[in-house]
């Protein structure tokens, strides 16, 4: 299974109706696929326009560690020189806080959701809400 363009537009129609649901700041969504390329984005307006790295890092680090934000948070916390080292592999696109929303199908990764704008707890919840709306098994 792969995550489609028509998939990619529902999660993040669905997690902005979400984050204005529940009154967030202007929200900047990236669905990311498998292999960690952008399928889509979107900058809501009033976001800032330095957004889509911050999004596109959360969903990079959950994609290509198959580690979703919480998790990597956790290992950031207890292991500093892992998450360090990580990002130097990755050319510091990992950002490894909640927002990056891990995206599974039959227990495959098929891809990540990163969001930003409010709280990184808030943003976790948002992507999840986008994800269960299209009916993917999600992991904040």
């Amino acid at each position: 299974m792969t995550l489609s363009l028509d998939q990619a537009r529902t999660l993040i129609a669905a997690t902005r109706n979400k984050g204005r649901e529940m009154g967030l700041k202007p929200l900047s969504v990236v669905v990311l696929d498998a292999g960690g390329h952008v399928l889509a984005f979107e900058r809501e307006d009033g976001a800032a326009p330095g957004r889509f790295a911050i999004a596109q890092g959360k969903a990079y680090g959950a994609v290509m560690l198959g580690m979703a934000g919480r998790a990597q948070m956790a290992r950031a916390e207890a292991q500093a020189y892992f998450m360090a080292a990580v990002n130097g592999v990755y050319g510091g696109q990992v950002v490894p806080v909640p927002g990056g929303v891990l995206l599974r199908q039959n227990g495959a990764v098929i891809g990540a959701i990163g969001v930003t704008g409010d709280s990184s707890d808030n943003d976790a919840d948002a992507a999840l809400a986008g994800a269960h709306a299209a009916g993917l098994d999600a992991e904040a």
